[in-house]
Formats: C-alpha cells, sequence, structure tokens
C-alpha cells in the first residue's frame, strides 16, 4: 500500500513538473539563502579578522619561543643572586607571553564560532527554503493525483508518440530532481549538525583557554611575590644569598638522601606480577604535545644522577616544560595526595605535588609544579588538566618531574625534615609511555 502511494505521489509530482509547473529548485533556495543573516559579520569580514589574528599569534609565538630559550641560557648560568632574579624575570616574561597567546586564541576561538554561526544561519535558511519547495511539489501532487496515476495513463493522453515521449521524460527529470533536493537536504542536515559541535567543541575550548588565563596570572603573581621575598631575605647582597645557597644545597642534599634510600628498598619489593604489561599507551604523556624528545633527563642511573646525586640514581624523567604549562592526568584515576613541600623545606624535593593511584597497579607523581588543581580523593580522567609545570622544590630551571611507583609499595609518610613526602618502589615511565 505504501509503495502504490509513493508511485502515486512521485507521478503526479513529476506530472506537474512536466506540465511546466513552478519547481522552486535547490540552486534557487541556495541563492535565496546567499546573502549574509542581519547582525551577523560578513564572510569575507569575518576572515580578514581570522588572518590577522592569527598572524598575531604567529608573532607571540615567536616571542614565546625566544622567550623560552633566553630562560634555558640564564637556567644554564652560575648560580648566583643576579642569576635567580633573571631566572623569576624571564619566568615572568614568558607567562606574559603565554598570557597574551591565551587571550589571542580565545578571541580566535570566538571568531571562529562568529563563522560558524553564519554557516548555520545560511544552511537553516536553505533547509527553510528546501522545504518549501518540496512542500509545493506535494500540494500539487493532491491537485493532479487522479489526472497522471501511471505513466502508461500519461503517455496514451498525449496527441502524439513525441508528445508522450517528451511528457514521460519530463517525468523521469523531476523524479532525479527530487530525489537531488531530498539527498541535499540531507547532506545540509549533517552540515549542520557538524557545524553545531565543532562551535560547541570551540566554546569549550575558549573556556578552557579562559582557566589558562587565570591561573597563569595567579602563577605570575606568585613569581613577583617570589623574587620580592629573595630580594627581602638576601637584602639584595651576593655574600648573604651565598650563605643561603649553601645552606639550601645541604638541605636538598640530605632530602635527596633520604628520598633515594627509601625508595632504593621499596625497588626491592616491587611484584611484578602486579604491574600492568609493559606497552605503548599505558599512560599517556603529563605534559600536552610532548614527544620523546621533552625528555631533559631520564630514568635510572642518568649521567646526571652518576654526577649529582649521591646513589647516583633519577627516579623518573624530566620533561621540558616551561612555567605555567598545563599538566595532564597519565590515566584513570584517584588523586592520592597534593602539598607543598617548599612549606617544609624550600626549594627542596619535589615542591609542589600531585600523586593519582591507577586501577592497573600504577601510581603517578608529578614534581615542581607552580599550582595544583586537583584535591585528595577527586577522581581524574586520562589528559585532565591537573595542574601547571612550574620551579618549586629542587629544581634548576621550571621542568615537570614525572615518577611512576609501583602501586603496591607507594606511601605518603613524613620525612626527617621535609613534611609528608611519597615514597615507593620507582619503575621507568619510559615502559609505559613509548
Amino acid at each position: 500500500m505504501k509503495i502504490k502511494f509513493l508511485n502515486i505521489v512521485v507521478l503526479s509530482v513529476f506530472g506537474f513538473v512536466a506540465a511546466g509547473g513552478a519547481f522552486f529548485s535547490l540552486a534557487q533556495a541556495h541563492a535565496a539563502a546567499s546573502t549574509t543573516p542581519a547582525g551577523v559579520a560578513s564572510s569575507t569580514d569575518l576572515e580578514a579578522q581570522l588572518k590577522t589574528k592569527q598572524q598575531e599569534i604567529a608573532a607571540i609565538g615567536q616571542e614565546l619561543q625566544a622567550a623560552n630559550a633566553n630562560l634555558k641560557d640564564v637556567q644554564s648560568q652560575r648560580v648566583t643572586l643576579q642569576q635567580q632574579v633573571n631566572l623569576v624575570n624571564a619566568s615572568m616574561n614568558a607567562l606574559n607571553l603565554g598570557i597574551q597567546n591565551d587571550t589571542l586564541t580565545a578571541q580566535q576561538l570566538q571568531l571562529q564560532i562568529q563563522q560558524l554561526g553564519g554557516d548555520v544561519k545560511n544552511i537553516s535558511s536553505t533547509v527553510l527554503n528546501d522545504r518549501a519547495a518540496i512542500g509545493n511539489l506535494l500540494k500539487e501532487v493532491q491537485k493532479n493525483d487522479g489526472a497522471n496515476n501511471n505513466l502508461l495513463v500519461v503517455f496514451l493522453r498525449e496527441k502524439s508518440l513525441a508528445d508522450g515521449v517528451i511528457k514521460t521524460q519530463g517525468l523521469h527529470d523531476g523524479q532525479g530532481q527530487l530525489e537531488t533536493t531530498i539527498n541535499d537536504l540531507k547532506d545540509l542536515h549533517q552540515q549542520y549538525n557538524n557545524e553545531i559541535q565543532e562551535s560547541s567543541a570551540k566554546a569549550a575550548s575558549i573556556a578552557m583557554a579562559q582557566i589558562d588565563l587565570q591561573n597563569k596570572k595567579s602563577i605570575l603573581q606568585d613569581e613577583q611575590q617570589q623574587k620580592q621575598g629573595l630580594l627581602a631575605s638576601t637584602k639584595n647582597e651576593e655574600s648573604i644569598f651565598q650563605q643561603q645557597l649553601t645552606a639550601l644545597q645541604a638541605q636538598q642534599t640530605a632530602i635527596n638522601n633520604e628520598i633515594e634510600a627509601i625508595d632504593a628498598q621499596l625497588r626491592t619489593k616491587i611484584n611484578n606480577n602486579s604491574l600492568p604489561a609493559i606497552g605503548f599507551g599505558v599512560l599517556s604523556m603529563p605534559v600536552e604535545g610532548d614527544t620523546k624528545n621533552s625528555i631533559t633527563q631520564g630514568y635510572g642511573a642518568t649521567a646526571f644522577a652518576k654526577s649529582e646525586y649521591v646513589h647516583h640514581w633519577h627516579n623518573g624523567l624530566d620533561l621540558a616544560a616551561s612555567i605555567g604549562t598545563p599538566i595532564l592526568a597519565a590515566a584513570d584515576g584517584i588523586v592520592d595526595a597534593s602539598g607543598n613541600e617548599d612549606l617544609y623545606c624550600y626549594h627542596a624535593a619535589y615542591g609542589k605535588f600531585i600523586t593519582i593511584n591507577h586501577d592497573n597497579g600504577l601510581t603517578t607523581l608529578y614534581g615542581h609544579l607552580s599550582r595544583i588543581l586537583v584535591v585528595k580523593g577527586q577522581k581524574v580522567t586520562r589528559g585532565e588538566l591537573i595542574g601547571y609545570s612550574g620551579n618549586t622544590g629542587d629544581v634548576t630551571g621550571p621542568h615537570l618531574h614525572f615518577t611512576v611507583f609501583a602501586q603496591s609499595t607507594y606511601y605518603l609518610a613524613n620525612s626527617k625534615s621535609c613534611g609528608p613526602l611519597p615514597q615507593g618502589g620507582d619503575v621507568d615511565p619510559s615502559q609505559y609511555l613509548f
């Protein structure tokens, strides 16, 4: 019954087309919708603004790259009071550029959303026009339903064989045009959904850029306070700074020895059966966009560890990350602890840190942070923003220290001289990342 009705509808529509009835084609609908909707900037204007914004972002990117290079250069210089002041100034400069970049990125995303909004309005207008065209055809179906109920009747009604052929060809052409219009409507509907999804994704990116912006401003204030504290405690005198540095280095050595002595014992307690199988992607990189090339110090008995650490062992990876770089959870899990060891032993151990227990038998540690965004007991997902890199704890410059513990050996306990310290049997993070 449905098939018979469809045949009647299609034939009636095609009879109307062949008879010379007005058909509002898809091309006409597109033409009707081609004008820019009221209140929306023209496509040309938006493209020009976007191009300008992209150029500004590229320029800031070059400045930021130069600022980070300068930061690395300052880090490599001999530790003096002026070097420490320069280090803070370089970090603040990089942060300011990062803030500018986030601001421009948010503005660019807003322009793209405007552009998508114009596209959505145009699509909506075109859909309405196309629906109206089909509606007109269906009205004609009702008018011509009795007259054009099958091809044979249409063919025989004509005065000559030629007229019959022309009429039936018109029916065939009309069928093709209607099918094309319906298929184009489906395509427009999919395009509409895609535009809406893209717009929503960009809106979420704007929200994230705003979060980054506010956090970087707070980190910048912290850096300014650090600089003021450094100058106040040393009274801007190199001799006082060197005395403080000598005492600090002795403290750092004592704490590092304590950490490594305990971790070395706990490494012998690791049950390999409790660990996940070694493989790429078990954990994701904790710094967005980072790769193996981002590692500035590897795991284990590295050359630096052999020359600088008493136990000649580095219990994690150091990843290049300028101050204020977003730090991400390496896998789903629950935050076990977060703290700031600078409150107990300034510029020693991990500084501001986070540890996360995962359901695969691993615990991850993120150290030397500038800002912590999670709390104990909080559930986090793989790739979720949990904090920002910094230069707290025992560092020569901003980076992320990333340790992976066998969860069965991990615990948080008070150290002899530096407050609560994460302890555990460490394993090579690289075997789960690459």
